[in-house]
C-alpha cells in the first residue's frame, strides 16, 4: 500500500472515531479535510496563549477543544505562548498557564514553543515581503493610520510613505531594529488593498518600535511583530492543519490567509483557520483586561480568588478539571455568540462532587444543645456512611456526646408552618444518631436571644436499630459533638456580579459588583474527621453544600470555601422543561 493511500484509509479511521457522538462543524471540516488528504492526512491544533494574565474559564473551552479535537482524530496539540508584546507579559503568567493545563487533564509532551522562537525568522519573513514589494516602513503616527485607514462605509488613503523603494524600505527597517527611532514613530505596513472592504487588509501593520524587556529574550529586539503576522508564520512554522480561534478573528482570517501565501515557509503546511464562539458566563466578565483591573484594584484578593472566573480560581474555589471539561463538552461549539447561565456550570460541580465527595457534618452557626438524660460522661462512636452516592467510600466514626451543636436556624421557638425542625415539644432525628424532643429553652436575659436547648433523647431510637424505625419524625438535623467539635472558618461565595450580563454597553461593569459575594463565618464547628483534611480536598457538608480545604488551612485552623450550594436551580429548570 502506498503511503497516500494508507494515510487515506487511517484519514477514514479518524472519521469514524469522531462519530461517536454527533459531530460540530469544526469536525465537519476536518472530516472533509481528511476525506480529501489535505495536509497528508494529519490533524495538528495548538492553544497559543498570550502570557498577559491567568487564564479563565472561556481558556478552558478552547483548551479542551483543541487538545481535543488532537485526541478525537490521533492527531497532535502544541502550546505556543504568543509572546509578542513585552510591557505585559510576565514569567507568572507563562508558569501559570502551564500549571493550568496541565491541571485540566491536558498535556504538551515536547511541543512547548513561544512565538519569540521564531522573532528571528518573522524578521527575515518581513525583509522578504519589502524585497517582493509587499511591505513598506511607514512613518505616519498611529492617529494618522487610523485616520488614513477610512471607515466601513469609505475606503482608506494610501499613505504617502508607500512607495518607497525596496532599498529605502529595507534600511529603514534594518534602523528600526538596531534602535536608531523612538517608539512608535515608525511601523512596518503589509502592502495590501486601501479600498478593501476589509479594513483589516488595509495596509495591516506588522511591526512596531516598542522598547521594553522581553521574559526571554531580553533587550535584544526593539522591534516586535503584530499577532496577525505572527500567528498564521508560528502555525505554518509548526506544521499546525487546523487553527482555531475565536469569533473575533473572524475578519482576521483574509490577513491570516495572505501571510500564509506569501511569506515563504518550508514544506506543505497551508494551516486553516476556523473561527468558533466564544464562552460567555453570565454573572462574569471574561475580558482579562477587566479580570486584570479587578484584580490590580484591590476589587478581589488576587487572580486565584474564588470569586474570580479563572482556572487558578475555580480550582481554589474547589471546582474539579472533570467537572470543567464535561461542562466545555456539554454546552457544544457554535457558529454565534450566546449567554451560558452559570447555573449549568454548578450544575455540572455538583453531578460531579455528588459523586466524589465525602460526606460530613459541619454546623456554621452554632447552638449548644444539652441532652440531659444522656449519660455525661458516655461518649459513642457511630456509623456514618462517607457517601450513600458509592457504598465502596465506606464509612467513619463520629461521636456522640451528651453536648451536641446544631444549626441555629433549625430552631424556631415559634415555629411557622411545614417548620419540620427542632421547637419547643418537638422531636426530630439527629443524622446517625437519635431521636430528640426539646424540653427546655435558655435564653440571654438581657438580650432576649436564645443560647440553649435543653433537650431529651429516645435511646430506643438509634440509627441502625431495629427498633429505630418505629419512632416517626419528618425532620433530620446534623449537629456536632461539643466536645470534640473542630474549629473552622468558612468563607461562602457568591457571583461576582449581581447582572446577568454586568458588561452591557455603556455601563461601568464594576458598578454590578455584587457586595454580598462574600461572607465570612469565622466560629464554625465540624466534625473531628476532618482534623487532617488536606488543601484541595473536597467535602459534602450535609445540607449546607460542597466545601473544600483552602490554601489558607494551618495547624492553628481550619478554613473551607463553598464550592456551590446544595440547591441545583439549573436542574430544577430542565425538569420543568420536561413537563
Amino acid at each position: 500500500m502506498s503511503t497516500s493511500k494508507k494515510t487515506q484509509e487511517e484519514a477514514k479511521d479518524m472519521i469514524e472515531i469522531s462519530e461517536d457522538k454527533p459531530a460540530n462543524f469544526i469536525q465537519h471540516i476536518i472530516n472533509e479535510d481528511l476525506e480529501a488528504n489535505i495536509n497528508g492526512g494529519r490533524v495538528h491544533t495548538r492553544f497559543p496563549p498570550e502570557p498577559n494574565g491567568y487564564l479563565h474559564i472561556g481558556h478552558a473551552k478552547s483548551i479542551c477543544l483543541n487538545f481535543g479535537l488532537a485526541k478525537t482524530y490521533g492527531g497532535l496539540c502544541n502550546l505556543r505562548f504568543d509572546d509578542t508584546n513585552p510591557s505585559k507579559e510576565d514569567v507568572e503568567y507563562v508558569e501559570s498557564i502551564k500549571r493550568d493545563v496541565r491541571w485540566l487533564g491536558y498535556d504538551w509532551d515536547d511541543r512547548l514553543y513561544y512565538a519569540s522562537d521564531y522573532f528571528e525568522k518573522m524578521y527575515e519573513f518581513a525583509v522578504q515581503l519589502i524585497k517582493d514589494g509587499k511591505a513598506y516602513v511607514c512613518d505616519l503616527s498611529p492617529g494618522e493610520i487610523r485616520e488614513y485607514r477610512g471607515t466601513l462605509t469609505e475606503p482608506g488613503k494610501e499613505s504617502p510613505y508607500r512607495n518607497r523603494s525596496v532599498e529605502e524600505n529595507l534600511d529603514l527597517f534594518q534602523r528600526m531594529r538596531d534602535g536608531e527611532f523612538e517608539d512608535g514613530s515608525r511601523v512596518l505596513r503589509a502592502k495590501i488593498d486601501m479600498a478593501s472592504p476589509n479594513l483589516n487588509m488595509r495596509d495591516p501593520v506588522l511591526y512596531r518600535i516598542q522598547r521594553g524587556t522581553h521574559h526571554r529574550t531580553g533587550d535584544k529586539w526593539c522591534i516586535y511583530p503584530m499577532y496577525d503576522f505572527a500567528h498564521p508564520i508560528s502555525d505554518a512554522l509548526e506544521g499546525i492543519t487546523h487553527s482555531i480561534c475565536t469569533l473575533e478573528f473572524e475578519d482576521h482570517r483574509p490577513l491570516y490567509n495572505w501571510v500564509v501565501e506569501n511569506v515563504k515557509i518550508d514544506g506543505d503546511s497551508k494551516p486553516k483557520q476556523i473561527e468558533f464562539a466564544r464562552l460567555n458566563l453570565s454573572h462574569t466578565v471574561m475580558s482579562k483586561r477587566k479580570l486584570r483591573q479587578l484584580v490590580e484594584e484591590g476589587y478581589v484578593d488576587g487572580w486565584d480568588d474564588p470569586r474570580m472566573p479563572t482556572i487558578s480560581g475555580l480550582r481554589r474555589r474547589g471546582y474539579t478539571p472533570e467537572a470543567i471539561r464535561d461542562f466545555c463538552d456539554r454546552i457544544g461549539v457554535a457558529k454565534s455568540n450566546s449567554m451560558v447561565d452559570i447555573a449549568f456550570l454548578e450544575h455540572c460541580v455538583r453531578e460531579d462532587l455528588n459523586k466524589r465527595a465525602l460526606r460530613v457534618m459541619a454546623v456554621l452557626n452554632p447552638l449548644k444543645v444539652i441532652i440531659d438524660n444522656y449519660p455525661e460522661d458516655q461518649v459513642e462512636e457511630l456509623d456514618a456512611e462517607n457517601n450513600p452516592e458509592q457504598p465502596e467510600m465506606g464509612s467513619r466514626k463520629v461521636p456522640f456526646s451528651r453536648e451536641i451543636y446544631i444549626e441555629r436556624d433549625d430552631f424556631r421557638e415559634d415555629p411557622p408552618k411545614k417548620f419540620f425542625r427542632l421547637a419547643p415539644g418537638r422531636e426530630v432525628r439527629l443524622k446517625h444518631a437519635y431521636v430528640i424532643k426539646c424540653e427546655r429553652v435558655v435564653k440571654d436575659e438581657e438580650t432576649g436571644e436564645v443560647i440553649e436547648l435543653h433537650c431529651t433523647y429516645d435511646p430506643e431510637t438509634k440509627s441502625g436499630s431495629p427498633t429505630a424505625s418505629k419512632r416517626k419524625v419528618k425532620g433530620t438535623l446534623h449537629w456536632v459533638s461539643a466536645p470534640h467539635a473542630l474549629k473552622a472558618e468558612v468563607r461562602l461565595y457568591d457571583h461576582l456580579f449581581t447582572k446577568e450580563n454586568p458588561e452591557e454597553e455603556g455601563e461601568d461593569f464594576k458598578d454590578n459588583l455584587n457586595p454580598d459575594s462574600l461572607e465570612v463565618l469565622t466560629e464554625c464547628l465540624v466534625e473531628p474527621s476532618l482534623q487532617d483534611a488536606k488543601p484541595g480536598s473536597r467535602y459534602q457538608f450535609l445540607r449546607k453544600g460542597y466545601f473544600t480545604v483552602d490554601p489558607d488551612t494551618s495547624p492553628e485552623g481550619l478554613v473551607f470555601n463553598r464550592i456551590v450550594s446544595l440547591k441545583d436551580t439549573w436542574a430544577k429548570i430542565q425538569k420543568a422543561q420536561k413537563k
